[in-house]
C-alpha cells in the first residue's frame, strides 16, 4: 500500500551563494522558510518541483521536502530540514548570528 502523501515545500540551493532557498507560491526564491508555498497535493507539489528544476540558473538540487503547517508557515519533521534552514552548527554566523 502506497504512503499517503505528506505536505512539501520546494527546496534547493542558490546557484551563486549556496544558500538554501525555497519556493513561494508567487514563484519566487526566498531565505525565509515561513514564505514558502506548503503543497498539500502530490501532483501539484510534482509540478511544481519539475517547474522549479528549470530554474538551472537559479538555483541547483532541488527537491520536495517534508513540512508540517506551522502558527507562522510551514515547519520541517526532520532533523535534516530544521538543520538547512539554520546553517552549519560549529559557531554563529550568517542565520545563526540573528537568531541567538
Amino acid at each position: 500500500m502506497p504512503r499517503a502523501f505528506t505536505p512539501k515545500v520546494v527546496t534547493a540551493n542558490a546557484l551563486l551563494e549556496g544558500d538554501v532557498v525555497y519556493l513561494t507560491k508567487d514563484d519566487r526564491w526566498t531565505r525565509e522558510l515561513s514564505e514558502a508555498e506548503l503543497l498539500t497535493d502530490e501532483a501539484h507539489a510534482d509540478l511544481r518541483l519539475i517547474e522549479a528544476g528549470r530554474r538551472a540558473g537559479e538555483i541547483v538540487g532541488a527537491y520536495l521536502a517534508d513540512m508540517k503547517p506551522g502558527p507562522n508557515g510551514p515547519e520541517p519533521t526532520h532533523f535534516r530540514e530544521d538543520f538547512r534552514r539554520t546553517g552549519p552548527s560549529n559557531y554563529f554566523h550568517g542565520k545563526q548570528e540573528t537568531r541567538a
